[in-house]
């Protein structure tokens, strides 16, 4: 006798007669269920985070004074942006370079049909998938501890992370590769990375300087808060100028990052679209 769903057991199906006679289960909707369980979980999440409704409404003055401050930004205040600006550019840059350069081997690594040592593709997909999940804002964290503060910790910081996303997306790509050039080469004798090399180096190449564009993209808008940690950048004067309460300072901050940030993301496309 087959096990009835436990839903069912507690709610009854409802039995329906046919014109012909036969008598018919007809299983109650679970959309009620589905509902109360929804609205329990909504309100216990409201109650543990002391979620308030009114509280925002009464503090919504204060909050359009802020935003009033932050759309006049200081114009004046450019000149000190510039430097920490370039700063959180340089450690993207570096940053990336070096975390698309360490990625590429682990990729490889990481990928089935390249890797058929079981344990090593393991050990290595489990590396990445724990590089992956640690915000670059922890990572910065702990390298300023080790690395004293500055743009160092930044950097360092940015690689790690982007060896995480640039090794996961490669190997993706690296799996669904035309195979035949690389196992020819490794009939003729060619080592494993020789064959790699030759025969799928070419056909991963476009996915992969992609991947390195969309992660320096990202890491120009992490590497910006960094500085709340010591690491360097824009993130210093963020803090600073929210710290004093500078908000037109502050304004003036977003909006040369907002900028800088909407250039790159143009340029970017672009080169996407070529390498595609």
């Amino acid at each position: 006798m087959l096990k009835t769903p436990l839903f069912d057991r507690v709610f009854k199906p409802e039995l329906i007669t046919l014109p012909n006679g036969h008598t018919v289960e007809r299983p109650r909707s679970r959309t009620p269920l589905i509902l109360l369980l929804f609205t329990i979980v909504v309100i216990i999440s409201i109650r543990a985070t002391g979620f308030n409704l009114s509280t925002i409404i009464t503090r919504s003055k204060e909050l359009t004074v802020i935003l009033s401050k932050i759309f006049h930004p200081n114009f004046k205040y450019f000149s000190k942006v510039i430097s920490p600006l370039i700063e959180t550019i340089q450690m993207s840059i570096v940053g990336t370079i070096i975390g698309s350069l360490i990625g590429l081997p682990l990729a490889i690594l990481a990928s089935s049909n390249i890797n058929k040592n079981k344990p090593t593709l393991l050990v290595c997909r489990f590396i990445l998938s724990v590089l992956r999940s640690i915000p670059t804002l922890i990572y910065a964290y702990i390298f300023a501890l080790i690395f004293s503060l500055g743009p160092l910790a930044g950097t360092v910081a940015i690689a790690v992370f982007t060896i995480g996303i640039v090794a996961k997306m490669l190997y993706e790509s690296i799996e669904t590769i035309d195979m035949g050039p690389y196992e020819a080469m490794q009939s003729f004798g060619a080592s494993t990375l020789q064959s790699f090399w030759a025969a799928c180096m070419p056909q991963i190449l476009p996915t992969y300087l992609a991947d390195c564009l969309y992660c320096f993209e990202i890491n120009v808008r992490a590497s910006s808060i960094l500085g709340y940690v010591g690491a360097g950048g824009l993130g210093i004067l963020i803090r600073e100028r929210t710290g004093l309460r500078a908000y037109s300072d502050l304004g003036m901050i977003l909006i040369t990052l907002f900028v800088v940030v909407w250039l790159i993301d143009m340029i970017n496309d672009y080169l996407r679209s070529k390498l595609s």
